[in-house]
């Protein structure tokens, strides 16, 4: 039986290693309450204040970005150009400003729904963080929502890639970052539910 995962897995303070963990993990919503849920298929790791593609790097909190310096287990959900809403998910301990960017999903359940969110009625697309939270009905009214709530959570159906499978690479649209721009904490694999 799928669980939610517990706090422990997102207090931990490898932010690089639960991006890679969380590939294979079910993200879920109840929202208006419709439930709807996807295989999480690619995943962006941001390395708190020592990363410079990190809305909180050097230490910066503002407004927008205050949520990532809550508890492991928490959504920081922001808006991208006035209007992708794009699903974070905090790590390590409060004060640490670590997250997860959930770039896609595998739709599982509740299709009919995400294809009613996203206003279309031909193939269902989640493979990019905007859509995705959009099928899902995720926006930034969920910022801060607990992740061991019921409205956005993330079980673990032992759908796990082999190690060999995962692909890494430099993260999607940072180039401001210098450097950073090229680290590898991209990670994407094909993940698809037992027939």
């Amino acid at each position: 039986m799928a669980r939610k995962l517990a706090r422990s897995f997102y207090r931990r303070a490898d932010v690089i290693g639960i991006a890679r963990e969380l590939l294979g993990k079910v993200l879920a919503t109840r929202i208006d309450g419709v439930v709807a849920a996807g295989i999480i298929t690619e995943t962006e790791a941001y390395a708190g204040i020592h990363d410079r593609a990190s809305h909180a790097y050097g230490g910066r909190r503002t407004a927008r970005n205050e949520m990532m310096y809550a508890d492991g287990g928490t959504a920081y959900v922001y808006l991208c150009y006035g209007i992708h809403h794009l699903f974070n998910v905090v790590t390590n301990v409060g004060g640490v400003p670590d997250a997860v960017l959930i770039r896609a999903i595998r739709p599982l359940d509740g299709t009919d729904h995400m294809l009613r969110r996203r206003g279309t009625q031909g193939r269902l697309t989640t493979g990019g963080p905007g859509t995705l939270s959009q099928a899902l009905g995720i926006r930034t009214s969920h910022n801060g929502s607990d992740l061991l709530g019921n409205a956005i959570w993330i079980e673990d159906h032992r759908l796990a890639p082999d190690s060999g499978s995962i692909l890494a690479g430099p993260r999607v649209g940072v180039d401001y970052a210098g450097d950073d721009a090229l680290l590898p904490y991209r990670f994407r694999a094909d993940i698809r539910p037992p027939e």
